[in-house]
């Protein structure tokens, strides 16, 4: 029997089951912003999932050789500011609308890899899936520019989190997100400490933190990691347009966020584009 872990379909579920688990975990995270500032729960965050990761893989057993120095802590500081940018767009704008904006980022990337008009297709149908998710027209009146300005710098550093975690997952493996949330977390806890000092500690929210550590980093991070060093940067670019659906459904069941007929049939293109890259991915 041909073993799954190596097909086509393993690093495809790892990658969906990363998205689910992130986008389910934002709206636990976005409850805590009453709290905790968007800078304390970052540095959670990415402090409970530095410690748990470093712990599961235990990179140290291994020397890490000069040349996966530089692409490991580019990884680790596009993590760190991309985990900062969101938190502090998703307290002022709702989360499926800052999660449509991040996604300009991979999207970009996307569209600048492909090498055939077959994959231009599957972009060009996300584009048309997240476009009416921009805040545009109607909905810029709504939304804090700040918040939206925040969802852009998120996006931008998502595209280098996708560029620098390939190459540093070609050389360090699994190993490297351990690694390089270990650099995000050396980031983020002295920000949150600058904000929060000693409340940062509190008993009252250390579980909360705790449990947004890894269903949106430990966990999410390292299937990702799995899935980016098995697909090919565009498929991984367009998987990852479930991300506003993902967030719209986290916003619907836990915030309370409806959308309308319009957002869902966008939401409809976005997942048909998701569905396209994995099918002619296959042949890649």
């Amino acid at each position: 029997m041909r073993n799954v872990s190596g097909s086509f379909w393993a690093p495809v579920v790892y990658l969906l089951l990363g998205v689910l688990s992130i986008q389910a975990s934002a709206s636990l995270a976005k409850s805590l912003f009453g709290v905790l500032s968007p800078q304390g729960v970052t540095a959670l965050r990415l402090g409970f999932a530095a410690l748990i990761l470093l712990a599961v893989f235990r990179p140290w057993r291994r020397r890490l050789p000069l040349g996966a120095l530089r692409p490991v802590l580019a990884y680790g500081m596009a993590l760190g500011c991309m985990n900062l940018s969101f938190y502090m767009s998703i307290a002022r704008i709702p989360l499926g609308i800052a999660v449509a904006i991040e996604f300009t980022g991979p999207l970009a990337v996307a569209a600048f890899t492909s090498r055939s008009r077959r994959e231009l297709l599957w972009v060009g149908l996300a584009v048309a899936g997240v476009a009416p998710l921009l805040p545009l027209g109607a909905f810029s009146a709504d939304l804090d520019p700040v918040g939206v300005g925040f969802g852009f710098c998120a996006g931008f550093f998502w595209a280098l989190y996708m560029i620098f975690g390939k190459k540093a997952g070609m050389v360090r493996g699994t190993n490297s997100v351990a690694l390089g949330t270990a650099v995000a977390a050396m980031i983020a806890l002295p920000v949150g400490l600058l904000c929060e000092g000693t409340a940062l500690f509190s008993p009252a929210v250390l579980p909360s933190g705790l449990l947004v550590g890894i269903f949106s980093s430990a966990l999410p991070y390292g299937l990702e990691m799995l899935a980016m060093t098995r697909l090919s940067t565009q498929t991984y670019g367009v998987l990852t347009s479930l991300e506003p659906a993902m967030a719209a459904l986290s916003g619907f069941v836990f915030l309370g966020e409806t959308l309308t007929l319009v957002q869902w049939g966008a939401l409809a293109c976005v997942m048909g584009a998701s569905l396209g890259a994995t099918l002619t991915g296959r042949r890649e």
